[in-house]
């Protein structure tokens, strides 16, 4: 019998707990992009942000998806200027550490999405509808890298086939991998997974997910306007005066921007939420690390603890431990400790003495 099993049954009970850490709300009512989004943050928390195809698939639900419907990523002309993405969401990068052609990136000629010249190594910004051959990664596959050399694809497009086929482009830190450099050596231009656009998330987030119509798509374009979610499951984008239903979300963890023992923050958490928050997947992860980086402290405590009795760590909610993402060369489990997560970088989990004193994420109402 596992360990983490054996304990659950000494505990006595499984803790009601749900894989997402944020719900949905259809609302049908008709308003104006401003009207929904005052409504969901009475109500809720925001207009829905979306962080990956899993919420797509959420959102799509048959029967729930209307014709039309709002959601929160909006974009205003002269107010805002073109950020860079990865097209993977989730993982943070230094647009200067890139190795760029001369004289680039620039804004010039609406070039928003990014390829790789493979004979330099040097990215370049092109138009998102030339085509191109490009570079799939795949994270469940030993072999990670994929070049689709028999068909050439405008970004969107490219991006499309990826996440359909394997996970996504590829970009960030893979671009130095020596097993990529090897997949596309002497090959030309080829599409990576980098982008630049002025559409904002309502609350702040800056997820990096788009899922345009590939027919409307042109990154940077339709300023001014706000986004909806059509029937098809692709986005596209209209005037924020006119009214739609939309989809509000609710977010079950928050972070306290207080410096609290382990202890301490745990007892918050029962006594003003539910639970300090428990992290059983990926998709979690990147979800909880997007409000710790608001955080005051370098770093957040988590609802996960090592119990010297059974020697393993066990999260609070009950919940099995069959997910982590320690640091490397951590030192070795001890009494008195708990996870932390950085509070910026790659987010990785420390094992911290549990009376150091941080900013935590507490879990509300699951």
């Amino acid at each position: 019998m596992q360990w983490s099993l054996f304990l659950l049954i000494l505990m006595g009970h499984y803790s009601f707990f749900t894989c997402h850490l944020y719900e949905y709300h259809f609302i049908e009512e008709k308003k104006t992009w401003d009207e929904a989004r005052s409504y969901c943050r009475e109500k809720y928390t925001d207009l829905a942000t979306v962080y990956d195809m899993t919420d797509m698939k959420r959102l799509n639900d048959p029967g729930e998806t209307p014709t039309e419907a709002w959601i929160g990523l909006y974009s205003e002309t002269g107010k805002e200027e073109r950020k860079w993405h990865r097209s993977l969401p989730g993982v943070d990068f230094n647009i200067n550490k890139i190795k760029w052609k001369q004289g680039k990136p620039d804004d010039n000629n609406h070039k928003y999405c990014v390829m790789l010249k493979s004979s330099s190594h040097e990215l370049d910004t092109e138009c998102c509808t030339r085509e191109l051959e490009f570079v799939c990664f795949n994270e469940n596959s030993s072999k990670i890298f994929y070049w689709i050399s028999d068909r050439k694809k405008t970004w969107p497009q490219a991006q499309s086939y990826c996440r359909e086929h394997h996970t996504d482009l590829v970009s960030g830190d893979q671009l130095d991998d020596i097993k990529l450099k090897e997949e596309i050596k002497s090959k030309n231009k080829l599409w990576i997974g980098l982008f630049r656009d002025t559409w904002r998330w309502s609350d702040g987030s800056d997820f990096s997910f788009r899922h345009w119509d590939q027919d409307l798509f042109n990154v940077g374009h339709k300023d001014g306007e706000c986004a909806f979610l059509k029937r098809s499951g692709k986005w596209d984008s209209d005037k924020c005066t006119n009214t739609k239903p939309f989809f509000c979300y609710e977010d079950k963890v928050i972070l306290i921007k207080q410096n609290k023992t382990w202890d301490d923050a745990l007892d918050y958490c029962r006594e003003n939420h539910h639970d300090l928050v428990s992290i059983t997947n990926l998709h979690q992860q990147r979800w909880v690390q997007q409000r710790a980086k608001k955080a005051s402290s370098l770093f957040v405590w988590l609802g996960l603890r090592y119990t010297c009795t059974l020697g393993l760590w066990f999260w609070v909610s009950d919940v099995l431990v069959c997910y982590d993402n320690w640091a490397p060369k951590q030192e070795t489990d001890r009494c008195y400790h708990a996870a932390s997560m950085e509070a910026k970088g790659k987010y990785k989990w420390f094992k911290k003495a549990d009376n150091d004193v941080f900013d935590f994420i507490c879990a509300r109402g699951l």
